[in-house]
């Protein structure tokens, strides 16, 4: 009987969470404008998604803007882990405290104060005029602490002693992080890398208080666009970006999977 609640308790989170993607899915097939009765099976609507350089055009900027301050953020997350984990206790608590402030902090203020730093910025230097520039430096600012979150955890289970007998065994430092260090903590670059991208991809509260009117990500636009009225094309869109993220996440889950087997072996 507790199997049998339990499962069924299961089962209700996931429609839940799954039911209005699918009810989305499904309509993006509708041969209507309909959000209410499926009348028939078309791909129109993906047809004239394609068709739409304004949404494509975003989407290209979006998953530009999303791989660039991804792999940035990765980088200088790592790094700044690596870093933390070699601190005494006080300084590195309270690094980690400021860095978590874009994390605690809601959307809207990172978004503001962002806002206000560029317009004061933008008298010194046109890069932070509003435009990609300043989209890139935001994305990366709130993405950079979720990297560091992903990867201490990691290099808390480090076996320190690995590196120091690579050291003994003639690695010099360079070769005995890469050898010994990267190839243990990359688990939480790489889940880092995916929640930045995802995030990146989402946002909008600071995408839209930092975007210019030469470069707006897809929510922006979408946002934009739905004021009016919610056409089909949109969930055409999501339904791609849907199936893309899944598709990514099952790669990952292999490849992870498999590199497991292959560690036990």
């Amino acid at each position: 009987m507790k199997k049998l609640l339990s499962k069924g308790y299961v089962g209700i989170v996931f429609a839940f969470l799954y039911i209005p993607i699918l009810v989305m899915i499904a309509f993006s097939f509708n041969s209507t404008k309909s959000r209410t009765v499926f009348t028939g099976f078309t791909f129109d609507w993906y047809i004239e998604l394609f068709q739409n350089e304004l949404i494509i055009k975003s989407f290209v900027l979006s998953i530009t803007l999303a791989i660039l301050s991804s792999v940035i953020a990765t980088i200088l997350g790592t790094f700044a882990a690596i870093g933390f984990s070699r601190m005494k206790k006080k300084p590195r608590t309270v690094l980690m405290h400021i860095s978590n402030m874009p994390v605690i902090n809601p959307d809207i203020i990172t978004g503001v104060s962002l806002m206000i730093l560029f317009v004061s910025l933008s008298n010194y230097s046109s890069v932070f005029s509003f435009g990609f520039y300043t989209l890139l430096i935001a994305h990366i600012t709130f993405n950079t602490p979720y990297v560091i979150l992903s990867v201490l955890p990691k290099l808390r289970q480090l076996d320190s002693s690995q590196y120091e007998a690579a050291l003994d065994l003639g690695c010099n430092e360079k070769i005995a992080f890469r050898k010994v260090v990267l190839p243990q903590i990359m688990p939480g670059i790489a889940t880092g890398f995916l929640m930045s991208i995802a995030f990146s991809i989402d946002d909008f509260v600071i995408s839209y208080f930092t975007s210019g009117p030469t470069a707006q990500t897809l929510p922006v636009t979408i946002n934009s666009m739905i004021r009016r009225i919610v056409t089909p094309e949109i969930y055409a869109l999501s339904t791609i970006m849907f199936f893309i993220v899944l598709f990514i996440l099952l790669v990952y889950n292999y490849l992870d999977s498999k590199k497991t087997k292959l560690r036990r072996k």
